[in-house]
């Protein structure tokens, strides 16, 4: 498959991935009080609105090219934790609910897969394989995507999640973590620790789905 071919498979996906986990940060903040993103207009499907230039399309198309990690960031929804009912309960429940996005995503390009697989005979061929395709990389970057960000560093999903179940004073000194967060993970990426530390449980959890649905691996 060709570079022009692989980034037609996969950007149809990837915007898929990063809109879904911003816009279900925002529904729940919602159901949960904070209307911010509402007003912002950010509870929308439309990937233009989420897009970070750089770490939407530049940062990860770069890491496509190279065959690394995919790494890369939207922008994000905003919430204002103070209008939550109850702002550290709250504030995991909405941090969660970008990987739990992801997972469902998942799930759903499983299905795709599925009913490409059983479509692949005949003049439906045509359809059918590039479905087979797209599901398969949309499998792997939402489990990417939700692995990469139940990290329990903030400003990640997992770095809030365990901030809300931490006692206040050691939330604290978490938070604190935050405005570093970006350096950290672009270090443990660069000297090979985040790699470590996201593929075996991302191949666990890719080896797991695939198996549940009777699906090839065809990326690898």
């Amino acid at each position: 498959m060709s570079t022009i071919q692989f980034i037609a498979i996969a950007i149809l996906p990837l915007l898929f991935a990063i809109t879904m986990h911003e816009v279900a940060h925002g529904w729940v903040a919602l159901r949960f009080g904070d209307t911010t993103a509402k007003m912002l207009g950010r509870l929308s499907f439309n990937p233009i609105k989420h897009i970070d230039p750089i770490g939407t399309l530049l940062v990860p198309g770069l890491m496509m090219l190279l065959g690394g990690i995919i790494f890369g960031w939207a922008k994000p929804v905003p919430v204002n934790f103070n209008n939550l009912h109850h702002p550290r309960r709250d504030m995991a429940w909405v941090a969660i609910a970008g990987p739990s996005a992801n997972l469902l995503m998942a799930i759903g390009w499983a299905l795709i897969m599925k009913l490409a697989l059983l479509l692949h005979t005949g003049s439906l061929e045509w359809l059918a394989r590039p479905l087979i395709y797209m599901g398969s990389f949309g499998i792997k970057i939402n489990l990417i995507l939700m692995v990469l960000n139940l990290l329990p560093i903030p400003p990640l999903d997992g770095g809030r999640v365990l901030s809300g179940l931490l006692p206040p004073r050691a939330a604290m000194y978490l938070d604190r973590v935050e405005p570093y967060g970006l350096i950290i993970l672009i270090l443990l990426l660069f000297t090979g620790v985040l790699g470590g530390i996201l593929f075996p449980m991302y191949q666990g959890l890719e080896g797991l789905l695939l198996q549940a649905f009777g699906l090839p691996a065809v990326f690898t």
